[in-house]
């Protein structure tokens, strides 16, 4: 997928964390490869750039290096075949600072077909981040240990497997398990 490996930016992580008001919703749209063809204002303000910086570039520019590319992986497998999913992200903004979310990412139809995707996301409980993350950092972690980037996503998405086999819950069943615990 294009927005799933496009090249990523030079920017690096400050460390550094933002949020945004629990009334507010990021909303994007891309086309069938990834790219933004909208941002909303809050999206812009959040992940620090101007729309014109935005509209035509792979949606992975928001990428946090932390993230692991298995998410990314079963989102596109998802969305691809016509399904919504929910994911907590980190993402990256241009400042370097970074930004979580509680993603709900669906395709868009029209005339019966996928033309695009649309993404919109919410704050998510603090909560469930700090389950997430010792997660992602495995999953992360499992796709360090490959050099080839194909064989680290099926590497990692293998070990998300076995974490949520162990666990005996799906992927959705998981990501509302912290939804709701922490509701």
């Amino acid at each position: 997928m294009n927005a799933m490996s496009g090249a990523r930016s030079g920017i690096r992580p400050t460390g550094r964390s933002r949020t945004f008001g629990r009334d507010e919703v990021i909303v994007t749209k891309t086309d069938l490869q990834g790219r933004i063809t909208y941002a909303n204002d809050v999206f812009l303000r959040v992940a620090v750039y101007d729309e014109h910086e935005v509209i035509g570039r792979p949606h992975n520019i928001i990428r946090h290096p932390d993230m692991p590319r298995a998410v990314f992986g079963l989102l596109w497998q998802e969305i691809q075949a016509g399904r919504e999913i929910f994911a907590y992200v980190n993402n990256l903004a241009s400042d370097g600072v970074n930004y979580w979310v509680f993603a709900h990412v669906t395709p868009t139809w029209a005339n019966g077909r996928i033309v695009g995707y649309h993404s919109n996301r919410r704050v998510p409980d603090l909560g469930a981040v700090h389950t997430i993350e010792p997660v992602y950092a495995q999953l992360l972690a499992e796709e360090r240990r490959h050099s080839h980037p194909v064989r680290a996503i099926e590497a990692s998405t293998a070990l998300l497997g076995r974490v949520l086999d162990d666990a005996g819950v799906t992927y959705d069943q998981f990501v509302w398990s912290l939804a709701g615990a922490s509701a």
